[in-house]
């Protein structure tokens, strides 16, 4: 009873995200009466549907980490562009040392990329997607690479509106005017 009470009040949206926790990290901190333990995690939301957000939280119990992480990621979603199942181009992009190639896939490729790569543009709504690491491999620079390139993604409309072109124009060349 209570459940649906509060299945009302919420917006929709916020029972179609779907959260994956990509990595639960202890770290201690040395201080002069002994050792400060807590936990960072990692952690995506998306809506498979062209939303995705990460969030990071740190606190001295998993489940209150866990909870923060989540509700970071909630506030930092974007609306990512996908044209039939994959992304409209191929996007190159470093943070810190990580380097991150995403390249659009033929259907019925699937997600070629690692564990954490994967979590982003699954959650992300991608279907077909070529990855590469490049550079470090620490999953927190490697989620916000991905995530940097996946926010730069332009679809095919976005284009032609900065250019001032039909969407014709855009896939078979303005130059091609006799």
């Amino acid at each position: 009873m209570q459940q649906e009470e509060l299945k009302n009040t919420l917006p929709k949206e916020e029972f179609e995200l779907e959260e994956r926790v990509v990595e639960i990290r202890r770290t201690t901190k040395v201080v002069a009466g002994g050792k400060n333990l807590h936990f960072r995690v990692l952690a995506v939301v998306g809506d498979k549907n062209g939303k995705v957000g990460i969030g990071i939280g740190s606190a001295r119990e998993v489940p209150e980490s866990i909870r923060k992480a989540i509700s970071e990621a909630k506030k930092n979603m974007v609306q990512v562009s996908i044209v039939k199942g994959t992304i409209p181009h191929e996007v190159m992009v470093k943070f810190c040392s990580a380097k991150i190639m995403l390249k659009p896939a033929a259907p019925g490729t699937g997600i070629v990329a690692s564990n954490a790569v994967r979590a982003v543009v699954e959650l992300a709504g991608v279907k077909n997607i070529l990855t590469k690491n490049l550079g470090s491999t620490a999953p927190v620079n490697v989620i916000k690479a991905t995530f940097e390139g996946l926010k730069t993604l332009q679809s095919p409309a976005q284009i032609a509106s900065k250019r001032d072109l039909s969407l014709r124009e855009v896939f078979h060349g303005a130059g091609n005017k006799e």
